[in-house]
């Protein structure tokens, strides 16, 4: 593939959430030539995971949607659930796998495209658009030319930051001997966990059967748990708080997620873009990327058929800023995480809260949310974060939760 024109219209590096969503939306509603480049069976590609997000269900989206769930719950320390439904919003799970499957099968079935199975090294500009050298399974070299390239491979350092927490993860797909969940809600925060002296923690529980359900135990922190350490916190969490009985394990999935005020610079030059966890899509407050991943991807799509490429930040500027000030507030402990957490869901209509936590409301409804919050602690966060120094820090690699 390196022939004097280019091999591909768009050249897309990586096929996790954000590769796989913009290269659906492309073949959907364009006609350019879209490559994929997708590492190899080994130890680069990534395994498999579980990708979580809400809609109202005109995403396109609902072939590979594994399970979805009609009502949210968010357990707080003291034991009070609240449940909420958030109609016309459902929250949704895809399994990489599935996805995957279905965008390559799109890929196929259009002239041009294709996945090309190869480790993505260094991208140059050239005139007219940029080459990517490239690695095959049997060590070859390879060259790959396109007018545009979409990079969401993982940096290899974070962005200077003022603060940087990690949102990780081991979960369990289970299986009890008793019907012992709810089909119809997810819990998406469950406090009833013992806390870490820094951050947070929380259960997350998605039931896909009576007797099957994805239980995850979570930290918002600054650093990972080794896997001994989340399976004995995921072995009480299921026992003691759950009350699961026997039950077995039949897989596990481990991730984790970069919670920052990092700036992440989108486009790093003339026909090269930064998309998913590398372009800015994880929202810092929550670590959920999947969705900001689609909105993105739409965009791309809308200006390529436009003749206008154009890659929109993945998140607005008050959005993220509001978000700067939670993570310092739960970083320098002056926030209380479960309280705040079971307090926006306890006090914010469910619809418009999923609307906050995707940075789609008005200033006058985040105005109301933010009324309800320890407004002290906050606003003395605020104050304080223009004259706090961006450092540097190392990057994680993201499990893409969530969102």
């Amino acid at each position: 593939m390196s022939g004097p024109g280019p091999d591909a219209d768009v050249l897309v590096l990586g096929g996790g959430a954000a590769g796989l969503s913009l290269a659906q939306q492309l073949t959907a509603t364009t006609d350019v030539r879209v490559l994929v480049v997708e590492p190899p069976d080994g130890p680069v590609r990534p395994p498999v995971r579980t990708w979580c997000f809400w809609d109202d269900g005109d995403g396109g989206l609902d072939d590979v949607v594994s399970a979805s769930w009609p009502r949210l719950r968010v357990h707080g320390g003291d034991g009070s659930a609240h449940t909420v439904d958030p109609a016309p919003l459902r929250y949704r799970m895809l399994r990489s796998t599935r996805f995957e499957e279905y965008v390559h099968a799109r890929l196929a079935e259009r002239p041009g495209c294709g996945v090309l199975r190869a480790t993505a090294g260094a991208v140059r500009d050239t005139p007219g658009g940029a080459e990517v050298d490239c690695t095959t399974p049997d060590g070859g070299p390879l060259t790959v030319r396109a007018r545009l390239v979409f990079d969401s491979r993982p940096l290899g350092a974070l962005p200077p930051a003022r603060t940087r927490l990690l949102q990780h993860f081991r979960g369990w797909f289970v299986r009890t001997a008793r019907p012992r969940f709810d089909p119809g809600v997810a819990d998406l925060m469950d406090f009833r966990v013992p806390q870490p002296a820094h951050g947070l923690a929380f259960g997350y529980v998605l039931p896909l059967a009576p007797d099957h359900a994805l239980v995850e135990y979570t930290e918002f922190s600054r650093a990972p748990l080794t896997t001994p350490a989340y399976e004995k916190a995921l072995d009480r969490y299921c026992h003691d708080v759950l009350g699961l009985g026997p039950f077995t394990v039949e897989a596990a999935e481990q991730g984790v997620v970069p919670m920052t005020d990092a700036r992440f610079p989108v486009r790093v030059g003339p026909a090269v873009y930064r998309i998913g966890t590398a372009g800015g899509a994880t929202r810092p407050s929550t670590g959920y990327t999947f969705a900001a991943a689609q909105r993105q991807s739409r965009a791309v799509a809308a200006s390529l058929a436009a003749g206008r490429p154009h890659v929109p930040p993945p998140h607005g500027r008050r959005a993220l800023a509001m978000d700067a000030v939670m993570l310092r507030a739960l970083d320098t402990g002056r926030l209380d995480g479960p309280a705040f957490f079971t307090n926006l869901f306890a006090h914010t209509p469910a619809e418009r809260l999923l609307r906050f936590l995707d940075g789609a409301t008005s200033l006058r409804e985040e105005w109301a949310i933010g009324l309800r919050g320890p407004v002290g602690p906050m606003l003395r966060t605020a104050l304080e974060l223009p004259f706090l120094p961006r450092r540097s820090h190392p990057a994680s690699r993201s499990g893409d939760r969530l969102p």
